[in-house]
């Protein structure tokens, strides 16, 4: 079960980075950038048709409208098109590593936050 949602996340990611490098290009139909550029914004934006704190169908909207419009953005592209940047997205998605360092630097800038505001708070309180 795992495994399989590994699997849809992956592919979903694909999809989504396959769109991205789509979108640039001329041979792709107006339609398609529009609906791209909306299930992008709509994921972007803070406002949602049903507000997140509402326990399940909160979510609900965001598990249906993005899948629903990046399959739209799919549909609207053609064929030879989506197969030129499905291989190119592949490929650079395979070549892609994991950056430790960058990470780690990441890492210790929090570290350095999160103890420049714990002395912050020590020296108000003491």
């Amino acid at each position: 079960m795992l495994q399989k949602w590994k699997e849809l996340v992956r592919q979903l990611k694909e999809d989504v980075y396959t769109l991205y490098l789509a979108s640039k290009d001329p041979r792709v139909p107006f339609a398609a950038k529009v609906v791209l550029v909306v299930t992008v914004a709509y994921a972007f934006s803070p406002i949602d048709l049903i507000p997140d704190f509402i326990p399940l169908l909160g979510y609900l909207d965001d598990m249906l409208i993005l899948p629903l419009g990046i399959w739209l953005s799919i549909k609207l592209i053609p064929a030879p098109v989506l197969a030129h940047y499905r291989q190119l997205a592949r490929e650079q998605m395979n070549l892609r590593k994991t950056n430790y360092v960058m990470a780690g630097v990441i890492v210790i800038i929090w570290l350095l936050i999160g103890y420049w505001m714990y002395q912050a708070y020590i020296a108000q309180i003491g």
